[in-house]
């Protein structure tokens, strides 16, 4: 189900910093997930779930790219446009801590999948080539089925895990539900995109809703896919 486009895109918005920090936020969380799943294929059980995980983080790192030269393209610094988001981003990841490399495997899919399903949402109401690099950055091109497979694959050797994995799944809908919106409030940009300005209307009430009932529709399917109740 995609985001609704009753609002429409906003090319005002586009040609000032509210692009940049959307921008910003989702390189800056492509940055974070290449070096993390980096890590986790170094704590792979096997030498072909660590060939697999290094594949998918090489592209978390190629959207990295995509991004930063968007960014540029924008007239803006790659750098300086993440720079807002380093600290909170970093302290989600510090509260959210994986005590093993299922819990890390889960967090990649789940924790990481509703951050970008709401940076998705909030990318409904800038202009077209944004949204269309934004789509193209977030879209499941089969590489989290390599994350999904081996949580699988653990639960169906051991059971006795799956609701470990899930309660730990519910805290991190809750983390990262309550860290993208603590981004958008705290950025002037991300807020007026998604709510409006005197310039620009936003979302209602009733879309907000809307927005976070999709949000929640993908997570219960994620959760499916790992095999764990939502």
């Amino acid at each position: 189900m995609q985001p609704d486009d009753t609002a429409g895109p906003r090319p005002e918005a586009a040609a000032g910093g509210a692009v940049v920090d959307l921008l910003g936020a989702l390189a800056y969380g492509e940055l974070t997930a290449f070096s993390r799943l980096a890590g986790d294929a170094e704590l792979a059980p096997s030498l072909a779930e660590k060939i697999a995980l290094a594949q998918v983080a090489a592209t978390e790192l190629r959207h990295y790219e995509a991004l930063a030269e968007r960014i540029e393209a924008l007239g803006g610094d790659p750098q300086d446009a993440m720079a807002p988001f380093v600290a909170p981003v970093d302290a989600f990841h510090d509260r959210t801590a994986p005590n093993d490399w299922l819990e890390g495997l889960v967090k990649a899919y789940v924790g990481d999948g509703i951050a970008m399903d709401f940076y998705r949402e909030v990318a409904a109401f800038v202009d077209t080539g944004t949204r269309d690099l934004v789509e193209q950055v977030l879209a499941d091109e089969g590489h989290t089925a390599v994350v999904a497979r081996a949580v699988r694959q653990a639960v169906d050797r051991d059971p006795r895990i799956a609701g470990r994995l899930a309660l730990w799944a519910r805290r991190l809908v809750g983390e990262a539900l309550s860290q993208a919106q603590r981004v958008a409030v705290d950025r002037d940009g991300l807020a007026g995109l998604l709510v409006g300005t005197e310039h620009a209307p936003g979302a209602d009430l009733a879309q907000i809703g809307h927005m976070f009932g999709r949000i929640m529709e993908r997570h219960g399917a994620r959760m499916k896919v790992l095999g764990l109740a939502p």
